[in-house]
This record gives C-alpha cells, sequence and structure tokens, in this order.
C-alpha cells in the first residue's frame, strides 16, 4: 500500500517541479523584482483627475458623486500598489537600493507621499478628520523625501547633466501640492512654508532643465513625455497661491498663464510624443494637465470668463480621454508582459 501510494504522488510531485512550473515561478518573481516605483505617477494622474471632476462638480453646482467613486477606485489601487512594492522590499531589497542610486527612478520615491498628499486632499469633501490624517501623513514623508533627494543631489552622487529631465521636478518642486489643503484646514503657515519650497526650487529646476533641453543632447525617446510634467508647478502653484491669499492678483495670473504657455509648446510636441511606444513615463501626461485643468476651471470661477469656463470643460473631457488611454494602455501592458521588466 505504502508503494502505491509513493507511486500515485510521483507524477503529482513531478508535475508541481516541471519546467514549465519552474519558469512561471521565475517570471512571477523577476517581474516583483523590477516592479517601478514610477507605477506612482498613475496614482498622481488617478488623484488629479479625482480633484479636477470635484473642480467640475462644484462649477456646475452637482453633487459630489462621481468623484467620490472615483476616490474610492483611486484608493484601491493606491493601496494595491502600495502593497506589491512592499512586498519587493522585503524580497528584494537590493532593488530598492538601486532604484534609490538611480539618477531617474530616485525622484519617483516621492511619487508615493504625492499620492497620499493629493488622495487626502481629494477626500476633503468627504471626511475632513480622514482627509487631514492621510494629507498629514504625505506631507510629512514628503518633506523627508525632499530633504534625502536634495541631499543625495549636493552629495556625492556622480550626476550628469544628461541625467536631467522634467521628473526632477517631482520630488522638491511637489511641495508646492500640499498648500492646497492647507489652506482648507487653516494651516497657513505651513501651507507658506511648503509653497516657498516648491516655488523656489521650481525657479531653480526649470533654468536646469532649459539649460539641458537647449545645450545637451535631446531626451532619450521613453523619457520625453516628461516634459508634460513642465505644466504642472504653475498650473499647482495658482491653485495653492490663491488658496493662500483668499483672492486672485497679478501674480497669480502671472503662474496661471506660465503654465499655459507650458501647454501650448506641449501641443507642438504632440506629432512627435503619439509615436513613441507606451511606457509607464506616459503617466506623465495626466497629472499635469488635470492640474491645468483645475487651474483653468478654478481661474474660470474667480474672473466669471465664459472662455475660461469652456476650455476647462474642454480640458476637462481630454484628460477624460487620457485617462482612459492610460489605464487601457496600461492593463494591455502588465497583461503582454510589456512593463516590470529589466531595465
Amino acid at each position: 500500500m505504502t508503494h502505491g501510494a509513493t507511486g500515485a504522488d510521483a507524477p503529482q510531485a513531478n508535475a508541481a517541479q516541471s519546467p514549465e512550473n519552474t519558469a512561471a515561478q521565475e517570471e512571477q518573481q523577476s517581474r516583483l523584482q523590477h516592479f517601478p516605483n514610477s507605477f506612482f505617477a498613475m496614482i498622481m494622474g488617478l488623484a488629479g483627475f479625482t480633484l479636477a471632476a470635484e473642480r467640475l462638480e462644484k462649477s456646475l453646482g452637482i453633487a459630489h458623486e462621481g468623484s467620490l467613486l472615483l476616490v474610492i477606485f483611486t484608493a484601491c489601487v493606491f493601496a494595491l500598489l502600495l502593497g506589491i512594492y512592499a512586498l519587493k522590499a522585503v524580497r528584494y531589497p537590493e532593488m530598492i537600493k538601486w532604484e534609490w542610486n538611480h539618477p531617474v527612478r530616485m525622484c519617483f520615491f516621492p511619487a508615493a507621499s504625492i499620492g497620499f498628499i493629493l488622495l487626502g486632499t481629494a477626500m476633503g469633501p468627504f471626511s475632513t478628520g480622514l482627509a487631514m490624517a492621510i494629507w498629514g501623513l504625505g506631507a510629512a514623508l514628503h518633506l523627508v523625501g525632499t530633504l534625502s533627494v536634495l541631499t543625495a543631489w549636493i552629495g556625492h552622487r556622480n550626476f550628469e547633466p544628461l541625467h536631467l529631465n522634467p521628473a526632477w521636478f517631482i520630488p522638491v518642486v511637489g511641495n508646492i501640492i500640499v498648500p492646497i489643503a492647507a489652506s482648507r484646514f487653516g494651516l497657513m503657515e505651513m501651507g507658506w512654508f511648503f509653497f516657498s519650497v516648491g516655488l523656489v526650487f521650481w525657479i531653480v529646476l526649470l533654468t536646469l532643465v532649459f539649460n539641458r533641453l537647449v545645450f545637451h543632447n535631446p531626451l532619450p525617446e521613453r523619457l520625453l513625455p516628461t516634459l508634460m510634467i513642465l505644466i504642472a508647478p504653475p498650473a499647482v502653484g495658482f491653485v495653492a497661491y490663491v488658496g493662500l491669499i483668499g483672492g486672485l492678483d497679478s501674480f497669480a495670473r502671472v503662474i496661471y498663464y506660465s503654465a499655459v504657455i507650458f501647454f501650448l509648446i506641449i501641443l507642438i510636441q504632440i506629432p512627435k510624443l503619439i509615436r513613441i511606444p507606451f511606457a509607464l513615463s506616459w503617466w506623465a501626461y495626466s497629472f499635469p494637465l488635470a492640474a491645468l485643468t483645475i487651474a483653468t476651471l478654478f481661474y474660470a470661477e474667480l474672473t466669471q470668463s465664459a472662455l475660461h469656463d469652456v476650455a476647462g470643460k474642454g480640458l476637462f473631457a481630454l484628460l477624460t480621454f487620457v485617462i482612459l488611454v492610460l489605464l487601457g494602455k496600461t492593463a494591455k501592458a502588465i497583461a503582454n508582459h510589456q512593463v516590470c521588466k529589466p531595465e
């Protein structure tokens, strides 16, 4: 009987150790090992879309029902990505270290803290207490991330001008997002602190990035979508600044129209951008476009401008299309094993 049982179990043991199963297991482990932190840019886009929906709902005078669904969806995707990345950190800590030492990948670590900031801001209309907790966590993490990245930048890294690209805005200029909710929560001094940090480093990095774009080799093709990030700082800065001063002034107009001119510059690049094969860097199209949509709808509200109102709604339609395309392309890339591969 013992011999018969052993014989019956043998094929199952062999099947469990078959080359096909082993290869599938190794591939799954490899995909986790190479799961990129740039996935968190996806949360920036989805949360930005949610905030744009809230602004449109306010403009139309309707309830925040659609944006509530978007908040839930964004939170679920964020939780999933955080869980996967945490598992990667436990199993492959050496890959986390590699990303931190990478001149581009290191800039996407603070994208996770920005995700908390944006999600907390988006939760404002539904739960003030929960919104403040998530937003506060994100603000604290982002300050730590900013100081860490700045320390790396001015340390003994061998950075070259060719390493510089608009994704470098994320760690430090991303501070300019914090004041949007800070003014709503009555934390004005905290808001001015983060606004000042974001504004100063926007000016510094904008100068460096344009020097890189004009006087050095063109950006690699897969990084070209990051040019869209140029729109985000002035667009977000406009919303944050108006919230801090409680109204519209000349400087606010300067910031807003700076975002508009960057958008027009990107429009000229569209023929080149649409020929680029899909990569996670495409998510760089989403948040800046969402920021400009919010800023335009807000500008229309402040000035009672019908032109800006139409433009804001047109931008929201474009943003919706972009988000749907990005979700579809991302799902297809994941299914076809085109992401989470060795770089």
